[in-house]
């Protein structure tokens, strides 16, 4: 087809359709008629380009160009007009490529859909007016079955469906609705049903309606989903809900909303389970990885298994308390110098309890800081002080369902002993940041170096928490009291450090023997096993070789008396101690400390020093 452009400008006039006649290479419209300048609401169509009545729609335009040039000719309904006024126009075009004079036009006839419509509606409204009063009774029939298994519809769904209109007023409300809030349909329709179901927060605190999503969704024509409210039964009880509110629609005029809801009460309270289950578990997983951690450390310092060895009347004192007591929960307090085995008894008596499937948990009070003891003990959350990135198990839940050995429990600060002593007597105890109080079930092992009656009287240790320790009291003997206990030992030490250091087992000869039990032991029983596996190292041949620590070796057969007083022994403990320091220049601790040369615990050298009133200037002087 190749006609002019005066004749198709003539032809399109003439059509019934809105029409324009579109150059493919400017875009400008050489020609409309007057139908497309109405719908368009612009007079002077032709001169202008067709890019100004599309909006942002270009690019489906262009692709339609492109299926009509493939095709010749085509249809789409995806391109929405514009009209002058900023009116949308939901438009069908037909478009139809021509030639005029060497150009190339698209010819596009336009079918306003909205017009389109209600012609329809019209048409059937007067068919059916046509046909008579029994064809509008068959279509009110029709439309009341249609509403009939609408509502059957929302009947059958399981979430509860209400709609409201812009004032909030109930216009329908479906069965499971009714029965999840208790009210029935005559109850809810027409009245204001966020005063009877959504009234007031969780808490009791008033819900205005203006402050309510559901209002919000069609008041702001947006769709709302929450997840977390609570509407209100009927008989006044709350019901966890998440629900959907979403802005309704009558001929594209806003009327209200519908609202989605269902009961997730049951739900929520089998999560919150859940996460208490998931709470404990992790607190079980903590304290059984901080239970770990501990035994492994304990492990590292003990660095063997022994149990009480010997067979000298004050063992088997010893072990005979230990049998009377352990079968019992009562609190044990142990004393003895440092070295005699306070720990051992302890173990001992915790392995012959009903607890000894759980672990017996070691707090060394006299080795924690004053500023850190309750965080050792009791444990914190995270953030409960400067330094707290992680929440941390006390040992004292650590022990729970076991025993609590509160070595050199002397050492505890007096300003936290009561807190304490509260906990114990009442099984109960909070984390440090946390409000929460938790129950403990543990038996209560304490050893002491120094003497606590004397600490009570110096007003160092409370005498209400020395009483609550000191229920059954066991006193661990130092090693020069049973000498006849040290050929076993020696025996035993000596196989479990060959065995531990792969070494061939030397024999011990009489003359070791009578060297051991000639010597006066300040370290005890820590100071033997020390000597005995330093000789299973120095030992080449077959017999075992003994040295001692030049520094407080004193032979009993050495001193100016068989017997010696208590006066002479500490005087000689002191003497010791102070060479021992001087020695190492006043270090205490470490390999090449004071406390590793005279065979006993850094802490039990503190505790001395201490008990002596051992000074620097003693230690800094000429011996």
């Amino acid at each position: 087809m190749d006609l002019s452009l005066e004749a198709l400008s003539k032809t399109i006039e003439l059509t019934a359709l809105p029409t324009l006649l579109v150059d493919t290479d400017s875009g400008v419209i050489d020609a409309a008629n007057g139908h497309a300048s109405r719908l368009l609401e612009e007079d002077d169509l032709p001169g202008s380009a067709f890019a100004d009545v599309l909006g942002s729609e270009l690019a489906k335009l262009i692709v339609f160009t492109e299926a009509v040039d493939h095709y010749g000719e085509s249809w789409t309904r995806d391109i929405t007009l514009t009209a002058r006024s900023g009116t949308a126009i939901q438009a069908e075009l037909h478009s139809k490529l021509i030639r005029s004079r060497n150009r190339r036009h698209l010819l596009i006839q336009i079918i306003d859909l909205a017009g389109f419509h209600a012609r329809t509606q019209q048409v059937t409204t007067t068919d059916l007016h046509n046909k008579g009063l029994m064809e509008w009774n068959r279509a009110r029939d029709f439309f009341r079955e249609m509403e009939s298994e609408n509502q059957l519809i929302l009947d059958a769904a399981g979430e509860g469906i209400y709609g409201i209109n812009l004032e909030g007023k109930t216009t329908f409300v479906n069965r499971a609705a009714q029965s999840i809030l208790g009210w029935t349909a005559e109850d809810l329709l027409g009245q204001d049903i966020h005063a009877m179901i959504h009234h007031h927060h969780p808490d009791g605190t008033v819900y205005p309606s203006r402050e309510c999503p559901i209002y919000h969704s069609f008041r702001n024509e947006k769709v709302a989903r929450i997840e977390d409210e609570v509407f209100w039964h009927k008989d006044g009880r709350p019901i966890e809900v998440e629900y959907t509110s979403t802005p309704i629609y009558d001929q594209q005029v806003l009327a209200g909303a519908v609202v989605v809801f269902r009961d997730v009460t049951d739900r929520r309270e089998n999560e919150r389970k859940l996460h208490q289950a998931m709470e404990q578990i992790e607190a079980l997983r903590e304290r059984l990885e901080q239970e770990n951690e501990y035994l492994q450390e304990e492990i590292q310092q003990v660095r063997s298994h022994y149990d009480l060895v010997g067979g000298s009347p004050a063992i088997q004192r010893t072990l005979a308390q230990i049998n009377l007591v352990a079968a019992t929960e009562s609190n044990v307090l142990i004393t003895g110098e440092g070295g005699t085995g306070k720990a051992l008894v302890a173990s001992a008596t915790h392995k012959a309890s009903s607890r000894a499937k759980r672990p017996i948990i070691r707090v060394n009070c006299a080795g924690i800081s004053p500023a850190s003891f309750e965080s050792e003990l009791f444990g914190h959350v995270r953030g409960a002080f400067a330094g707290a990135l992680h929440d941390r198990t006390g040992k004292i839940e650590i022990a729970n369902g076991g025993t609590l050995f509160l070595d050199e429990v002397s050492e505890i600060p007096l300003d936290l002993q009561g807190t304490i002593l509260k906990v114990l007597r009442d099984k109960t105890f909070e984390r440090l940041g946390e409000s929460r109080t938790n129950k403990i079930n543990v038996r209560v092992i304490a050893a002491s170096t120094k003497d606590l009656e004397l600490c009570v009287k110096q007003g160092s240790f409370r005498e209400d928490l020395y009483f609550f320790l000191n229920v059954f009291p066991i006193e661990c003997r130092p090693l020069r009291e049973r000498v006849a206990d040290i050929p076993e030992l020696t025996q035993y030490f000596l196989k479990l450090a060959c065995e531990r250091l792969n070494l061939p087992k030397p024999t011990v000869t009489k003359a070791n023997i009578r060297e051991l039990q000639a010597y006066h032991w300040p370290g005890n029983v820590r100071e033997l096993q020390n000597v005995i596996e330093r000789g299973a190292i120095l030992s080449r041949g077959d017999k075992l070789v003994l040295e001692f620590h030049k520094l407080g070796r004193k032979r009993l057969s050495e001193l100016d008396t068989e017997v010696m007083t208590e006066e002479q022994m500490r005087d000689l403990q002191i003497k010791n101690i102070i060479a021992c320091l001087k020695m190492t220049n006043g270090k205490v601790s470490g390999d090449d400390g004071a406390a590793n040369l005279l065979g006993i615990r850094p802490t039990t050298l503190y505790s001395r020093i201490k008990k002596f009133g051992i000074a620097d200037e003693q230690i800094e002087g000429n011996s």
